[in-house]
């Protein structure tokens, strides 16, 4: 219990921070291409870097991380210096070992043991605008991939369909400047009323909206 309360679950706005990733294997890319795609500037240290990653933004660092680990930690300071996460994810144990020393002071992702570092990046994955991601502290990976499969399914277009209702009802119930407590009864009224299901189920969203601001916030 106790090491469960040390994490906690947060989405953190990654667009221009500086992301460096150590290593250009499979898992380096993912973590390359994830930031990227949330608009972050990426550098990777390793040999290679892929066609898609170079279009999408990211520089390589050519170095051969199986050298000398002093040497290679050299060759490094300054981008980890530059960066706001570090990534580890290199084949090389010591040397992720070392450089994680070297980052203490950043945010750190550590690929190869999650739990040493500061940041977890658990897996995501999106339903149109819902995005959802699964980690089972490290216990099982598997099980977290299978949870997704089951999560996806039981995720239909009723679901994204109100999640959009309750959007514009939001944003409707800010201009007329009520407090929190009204937004939300305002909002379960919506999101309970039986005309509003049936439109929605019946993927008439526009209708749904017009309902709502003729029928049920004239109340209010």
């Amino acid at each position: 219990m106790g090491y469960i309360m040390e994490w906690t679950s947060l989405f953190i706005k990654m667009k221009d921070k500086k992301v460096f990733v150590l290593g250009s294997g499979e898992v380096g890319f993912r973590r390359a291409e994830r930031f990227l795609d949330a608009g972050s500037e990426v550098i990777m240290a390793g040999t290679i870097l892929s066609e898609k990653l170079k279009q999408k933004g990211a520089t390589l660092k050519k170095i051969d991380l199986k050298h000398d680990v002093d040497n290679v930690l050299n060759e490094l300071r300054e981008v980890v210096d530059w960066s706001d996460l570090v990534v580890v994810a290199s084949e090389n144990h010591k040397l992720n070992e070392e450089l994680s020393l070297m980052a203490e002071n950043k945010l750190l992702n550590r690929a190869d043991f999650p739990q040493k570092g500061n940041v977890i990046v658990p897996t995501k994955f999106n339903v149109a605008n819902i995005e959802i991601s699964i980690y089972t502290h490290g216990k099982s990976p598997l099980v977290a991939k299978e949870l997704r499969k089951r999560i996806s399914k039981a995720i239909n277009s009723v679901d994204i369909l109100q999640i959009e209702l309750q959007e514009y009802v939001r944003n409707v119930l800010k201009e007329k400047k009520l407090n929190q407590k009204e937004r939300r009864e305002m909002l379960y009224e919506v999101f309970n009323d039986d005309n509003v299901k049936n439109l929605i189920e019946e993927e008439n969203l526009e209708e749904a909206k017009r309902y709502v601001l003729s029928e049920l916030m004239n109340y209010r």
